[in-house]
C-alpha cells in the first residue's frame, strides 16, 4: 500500500502530487537523494497553521461551552509534538517517511519529532491539495476523542502543567531557552532550560527543540511538586 491508496481508505482520491510527496520527504532523505527537490519543513509551517485553526475550531463548537482558558489549556495540551507522534502511529503513516540511511539505521522512523514533523507536513500538504474536507475525514475520527479527554492518550503536556503550576501562585510566564545545540543537523540534540525570572528552574534535553522543553518542564515540575 503506497499514501494514495492508504487515503483512499478515507475516501480522498489524489493523484500522486508533488506535495504529498514532499510531506513525507525528511532532510536525511534529501541530502542523499539530490533528485528529491524538496524536504517537508516548509510543508511543517502550513500543517501547524492548518491544525490550530482546526483544533480552535472544534473547541469553540463544544458543549457545553469552555471558557477562553480551557481551550487554551486543551489546545496547548493536544497541539503538541507527543499527540501528532501518538496520531501518527495510530495510523501507521510512519511507513511512508523517507529517510537517509544514517537516519533510518538511527531509528528514526520511530522517533517523536520526526512522526510528528511528518505529520504536520501531511496535513499542510493534503490542506493545500485537497482542501479543509479532506483533513476533516482524517482528524474527525482520531483527533475528537482526543479533544474530548487529552489524557486518555497518556500524552503528558508538562509545559501547560509547569505554567499552571507558577501561575497558581503568581501571575507570571516561565522562559524556554537553548543551552546547547550538538550532533549533525539531520540528527541534532538540544538541551533546554526553563527560567523564572532568570531562575534555572529544570534542563532537558531531546531531538526537537519541542521535546527538549517538554523534559525541561518535567524536570522543573519533579523539584517543585513534593
Amino acid at each position: 500500500m503506497n499514501i494514495y491508496e492508504w487515503l483512499k481508505t478515507y475516501d480522498i482520491e489524489m493523484e500522486p502530487s508533488q506535495l504529498i510527496e514532499e510531506a513525507f520527504t525528511h532532510t536525511s532523505y534529501l541530502n542523499e537523494h539530490r533528485q528529491a527537490r524538496h524536504d517537508n519543513e516548509r510543508l511543517e509551517f502550513m500543517g501547524d497553521a492548518v491544525m490550530q485553526i482546526w483544533v480552535s475550531e472544534r473547541l469553540f463548537k463544544m458543549t457545553p461551552p469552555l471558557s477562553e482558558g480551557k481551550m487554551t489549556t486543551i489546545r496547548a495540551k493536544t497541539v503538541c509534538e507527543q499527540t501528532f507522534a501518538h496520531i501518527m502511529r495510530i495510523l501507521d503513516l510512519g511507513r511512508f517517511i523517507r529517510l537517509g540511511v544514517g537516519e533510518e539505521k538511527s531509528g528514526g522512523r520511530d522517533r517523536d519529532s520526526i512522526l510528528a514533523d511528518t505529520f504536520e507536513a501531511f496535513i499542510g500538504a493534503l490542506y493545500l491539495t485537497k482542501g479543509m474536507e479532506a483533513v476533516n475525514k482524517i482528524f474527525e475520527p482520531v483527533f475528537t476523542p482526543i479533544l474530548k479527554d487529552p489524557e486518555s492518550t497518556g500524552i503528558m503536556d508538562y509545559k501547560t502543567q509547569l505554567q499552571e503550576y507558577v501561575q497558581a501562585d503568581i501571575r507570571k510566564a516561565v522562559q524556554y531557552r537553548v543551552i546547547s545545540e550538538k550532533g549533525p543537523s539531520n540528527n541534532p540534540e538540544f538541551v533546554v532550560g526553563v527560567y523564572l525570572d532568570e531562575v534555572l528552574l529544570g534542563k532537558g534535553s531531546g531531538h526537537s527543540k519541542k521535546q527538549a522543553q517538554q523534559n525541561a518542564a518535567k524536570e522543573a515540575l519533579g523539584k517543585m511538586v513534593k
